[in-house]
């Protein structure tokens, strides 16, 4: 895990070092990740959306997400800056079980990661959360609120999901972009809190 660097230069001399950084968005089936990238990306976001077929009748569970007519079948990707000197790429990772063998390849690299959590389904977050668990990746959770409402204290949410104290909760709504820029902050100040502890010894 590290932040990559580099000095462009310009009329006017040398400029502030631009640092980038890739950030990977994971999460259940249906939980929010390709509207997550899209809310905040400063560039059309590219998307590997594919319509629902017939085939995933039975595999994929629409109940709590009866509107649902497309899925993502590889990543979503996008770009934002979070500061003149910092500049963040987003990964969002495919849901469904039968395409989780892309994770390790889409995290290679990545500072950190956010897992969206649907308080109607938490069960579904336990595979992100072992996933950024088992391979010590910084990592917050963001509970998305779909209908703008929080209808779980953050402390139940984290006792339910057996989280560490350590490991930042937060409230977002992945339609928001000042609500996904906020988020995205907590997971880089907490990767950066890790990574510093870790120079340190």
């Amino acid at each position: 895990m590290g932040f990559a660097s580099s000095s462009p230069q310009g009329a006017e001399g040398a400029r502030k070092p631009t640092t980038s950084a890739k950030i990977v968005v994971a999460g259940g089936f249906g939980v929010g990740k390709p509207t997550f990238v899209g809310s905040v990306s400063e560039i059309v976001p590219l998307t590997t959306e594919a319509v629902m077929t017939e085939a995933s009748a039975g595999v994929d569970d629409l109940s709590a997400t009866p509107n649902k007519v497309t899925t993502t079948v590889a990543m979503d990707f996008g770009r934002v800056s979070l500061d003149s000197d910092l500049i963040l790429y987003l990964f969002g990772t495919p849901g469904q079980h039968r395409f989780w063998f892309m994770w390790d390849d889409l995290v290679r690299g990545a500072i950190g990661a956010i897992v969206l959590v649907d308080t109607r389904r938490l069960a579904d977050a336990f595979a992100s959360i072992d996933f950024f668990d088992d391979r010590q990746l910084p990592y917050v959770v963001g509970v998305n609120c779909f209908d703008g409402l929080l209808h779980h204290r953050l402390e139940d949410v984290r006792e339910a999901l057996t989280i560490d104290e350590s490991v930042p909760i937060v409230t977002c709504d992945a339609r928001n972009r000042q609500s996904t820029k906020q988020t995205l902050i907590t997971l880089v100040e907490h990767a950066m809190r890790q990574w510093m502890s870790v120079r340190a010894g």
